[in-house]
C-alpha cells in the first residue's frame, strides 16, 4: 500500500483528498500547516507528498525547498491556486515533481500521483532522471531540458508535455488522454490545444519543425515520441 502525506490547511480540502485517497488504497496522513508536514515528511517519509503553497507557519515553497536542501528525494505534488504562475514555477526550479492547480478533479490528481510514481523506485526518485532522445536531454527530477548542451525555456506546460511523451516514448498518445493527463479535462477542453503546444514545442526541440524526427504525428489518432 502507498502512503501519501497531504498538507493542506483547507479543512474541507484535506477531508476530500484523505477520502479519495482512501478510497483508491492508499494509506493517508494529513498535516494542516508547513512545519508539520516537514516534520512528518522527515520522520516518517511517505511514497508522495500533496503539498500546497498556501500554508500558515511555513508555506509550501519552503517545505520543498528545506526537504530538496537536505537531499530528500520524496515525489512532490504542489498544490497551487488559479492565477499563481509564479509559484509554480518556483515550485518546480525547487525540486516539485508536478503540480495541479485549483479548483481540480480528483481524477486528475489521481492521473497526476500515477504518473509520479511510475517513476519512482524503491530508495530513489526516480527510474531515470535524464533521458536522450537525439541531441535533446531532458532531466525529470531537476526539470530541466537541453539540447546540444544548450538549456531549453520550456513553459511549465510544455514540460510536462514532454515529460508526459517521455514516459509514454514510442507509443502513440491521444490528444484526449495528452489533455487529461497535462492540462485536466475540467479545464482545457480543445484538442486544438495540444496541437498548438506540440507545435511550440517543435519548435525548441526539432531541427527542422516542420519536419519533425522526434514528436511524430500520427494521423487521427495522435502524437508519438520516437528515438
Amino acid at each position: 500500500m502507498s502512503r501519501v502525506l497531504v498538507v493542506e490547511d483547507d479543512e474541507a480540502m484535506a477531508v476530500a483528498l484523505r477520502d479519495g485517497f482512501a478510497y483508491e488504497g492508499y494509506e493517508v496522513t494529513v498535516a494542516r500547516d508547513g512545519e508539520a508536514g516537514l516534520a512528518l515528511a522527515r520522520e516518517q517519509p511517505p511514497d508522495l507528498m500533496i503539498l500546497d503553497v498556501m500554508l500558515p507557519r511555513m508555506n509550501g515553497l519552503e517545505v520543498c525547498k528545506l526537504l530538496r536542501g537536505e537531499g530528500s528525494e520524496l515525489p512532490v505534488i504542489m498544490l497551487t491556486a488559479r492565477g499563481q504562475e509564479i509559484d509554480k514555477v518556483l515550485g518546480l526550479k525547487l525540486g516539485a515533481d508536478d503540480y495541479v492547480t485549483k479548483p481540480f478533479s480528483f481524477m486528475e490528481l489521481m492521473a497526476r500521483v500515477e504518473a509520479v510514481l511510475r517513476r519512482v523506485r524503491p530508495g530513489g526518485r526516480t527510474q531515470q532522471a535524464a533521458q536522450r532522445f537525439g541531441d535533446v536531454t531532458v532531466d525529470l527530477a531537476r526539470h530541466e531540458a537541453s539540447k546540444g548542451g544548450v538549456p531549453l525555456e520550456l513553459s511549465p506546460r510544455e514540460f510536462r508535455l514532454l515529460g508526459y511523451l517521455l514516459e509514454r516514448r514510442g507509443e502513440v498518445v491521444s490528444r484526449e488522454e495528452l489533455l487529461d493527463a497535462v492540462w485536466g479535462y475540467d479545464s482545457i477542453p480543445f484538442t486544438r490545444t495540444v496541437d498548438t503546444h506540440v507545435a511550440k514545442l517543435r519548435k525548441k526541440i526539432e531541427d527542422d519543425p516542420a519536419d519533425p524526427r522526434y514528436i511524430i504525428t500520427v494521423h487521427r489518432l495522435g502524437y508519438k515520441l520516437v528515438q
